[in-house]
């Protein structure tokens, strides 16, 4: 994991800044129902390594032991066959959930231009993980700025409903006030599409707290360092606040420049919230603790 990455992450302030003002107008308390996807952002086992047992034959059956969710980046390189899509499928529990990245050719390569047709290929593949399919993403270039706007735009509103979409911008020029954000959040909250929050040392920028649905996605890339437990403790609290005032989804996905440590954050956010809410989440298993 190269974005965002640092030489001394001991020199960022990570604190989390305030909520964007606009995120109170579309949360509004419920008493419905909190779902909490919490994952890794694989599950190959050279990258987690200690993570599986000896002997694991099947890392995603395994894995989905241990985890209700992963955020599925392979997606981006690949389209996968719709075979391999569909065994992704039957190794998992039903409660499990997938949250694929948009393949490059998409975003990427086309750069949202006359992707029609690239986007109708992915979406029929991807549709073979059924009601196993938590939200897509699509995460935009680092020079993919304001002025694709009305690119963007035009994709975003022709995005069928039937598949929830989570939207990551990298690009500094969409929040540093240098251009009206406002035309974004407005398409984000008419179309039902989420406004991912990106956690990064290299990239404070991306912490835009800016909900535009009652979802918070975000994805949070650790330094391997001990303030990342610290940085969980504030994700933590602010979830906390969110729920109370009406965030109804909340889907995070831990990255690290080294993987292996991944699960271990994972397990320590998923305590706390199951504590803290009641909730009953599985805290992954870690075989180095046995």
């Amino acid at each position: 994991m190269k974005f965002g990455k640092v030489e001394n992450p001991g020199d960022i302030d990570f604190t989390l800044p305030p909520d964007h003002p606009g995120t109170k107008k579309v949360l509004r308390p419920t008493e419905g129902k909190l779902n909490i996807y919490i994952g890794c952002a694989k599950w190959n086992k050279a990258d987690l390594k200690g993570f599986y047992p000896k002997g694991t034959k099947d890392e995603l059956a395994y894995y989905a032991t241990q985890f209700n969710s992963i955020e599925l980046n392979a997606t981006f390189y690949n389209n996968f066959p719709i075979e391999t899509i569909e065994s992704w499928y039957n190794k998992t529990p039903d409660h499990f959930r997938f949250f694929p990245k948009l393949h490059q050719g998409i975003s990427h390569w086309k750069r949202l231009k006359d992707a029609t047709d690239p986007t109708n290929v992915y979406l029929d593949g991807i549709a073979h993980l059924q009601e196993k399919l938590g939200m897509l993403f699509l995460q935009m270039p680092d020079n993919f700025g304001p002025k694709n706007w009305e690119i963007l735009k035009n994709y975003l509103e022709e995005w069928p409903s039937g598949f929830p979409l989570g939207l990551e911008l990298r690009h500094t020029g969409w929040y540093d006030g240098s251009w009206d954000s406002e035309l974004l959040y407005e398409v984000l909250e008419k179309k039902n599409i989420a406004h991912i929050i990106t956690d990064s040392a290299g990239r404070r920028d991306l912490l835009h707290m800016r909900l535009t649905t009652p979802t918070a996605f975000v994805r949070y890339n650790g330094a391997n360092v001990d303030s990342d437990y610290t940085r969980l403790d504030d994700w933590f609290e602010r979830l906390k606040i969110w729920s109370d005032e009406g965030v109804r989804n909340i889907y995070f996905f831990v990255h690290q420049n080294h993987e292996e440590a991944s699960p271990l954050l994972s397990a320590y956010l998923i305590k706390k919230i199951n504590d803290a809410l009641g909730t009953e989440i599985k805290i992954p298993h870690n075989p180095k603790a046995s």
